[in-house]
Parts: C-alpha cells; structure tokens; sequence
C-alpha cells in the first residue's frame, strides 16, 4: 500500500511513480493536458508538453472548452504553459524513479495520469478607498505512473 496514490498495483508489476501536491494552478486544465499524455510514450509526452509550452501545439480541450478557440489541427484548444511546465517536472521525476528501479527508459509510457482539486487558497487584493478584493485561488494534485511496454513501440 502506498499512501496518497490513487492507482494501486498488482504484485510483481513494477512501475515507476511521481505526483505534486498542491500546485498553484488551475484543475481544468490540468485534466485537459493530462488526457492530452495519458497512454503516450514518455517522449512523446514529454514532446506534446514542451511544444505547448513553445507555443507551437495548442493542446486539446475536450471537455472545459466554452469559448475557447480553435486551432489549427487541434479544434477548440489552448497553451497551458504553467500546467506543462509544472507536468514536465513531475515527468522528470518519474523518469529518474523508473531509472531507479531499473526499468527499461525507452520502453516507458504514461500508464496512469490523474488529477484533482486540492485546497483552495484565499486571498485579497488592497484596492481604494481602505477596500480589498478577495479571491479564491486554485490548487491541484497530480499523480503520473509510468509503466513499461511489454515491446517497444
């Protein structure tokens, strides 16, 4: 049993974990960038999330997509570049558990990506007049778990 991990796994699988807790960004589209990876080898994950944060491929929103634009080849889509960036620490991560354990780098993929809401943080802003604006700022959690391919794809 490990703590604080959604997926469990059957003994004798080994695979190779890491997560974040409490990031300071937004729920929603950390669940459209991890849908974008989930099931992708870890370079092409690791591609997908790095031409986001270049600017070069808009990521896919399939589900918090109102009024958001489209874009070429993707449909409605965006560039979290903070999401991706903070995924592309957490992949990182992952990876060096998974060199760790001894498993096979190249034949490494995105078997579990998951996220949820964590705490809300609140916050204010001074305005005029001995005013103040709050707001209430989001967190999430995210657990990624690499797997290795039986064959290299």
């Amino acid at each position: 049993m490990t703590r604080g991990y959604t997926y469990q796994t059957e003994s004798g699988i080994s695979v190779a974990r890491a997560r974040g807790q409490e990031l300071p960004m937004s729920p929603k589209k950390t669940y459209e960038v991890l849908n974008a990876i989930r099931g992708k080898n870890l370079d092409s994950a690791r591609k997908i999330l790095d031409d986001a944060v270049a600017l070069k491929r808009a990521i896919p929103f399939r589900r918090y997509n109102q009024e958001t634009a489209h874009k070429r080849g993707v449909g409605p889509g965006r560039y979290p570049r903070k999401v991706c960036q903070a995924l592309l620490d957490i992949l990182a991560n992952a990876e060096a558990n998974a060199e760790f354990q001894g498993l096979d780098t190249d034949r490494l993929f995105v078997k579990v990506a998951a996220s949820s809401r964590g705490r809300i943080v609140k916050a204010s802003m001074p305005r005029g007049q001995g005013r103040a604006t709050a707001w209430n700022e989001q967190t999430t959690h995210v657990e990624i778990v690499l797997g290795e391919r039986k064959e290299a794809a």
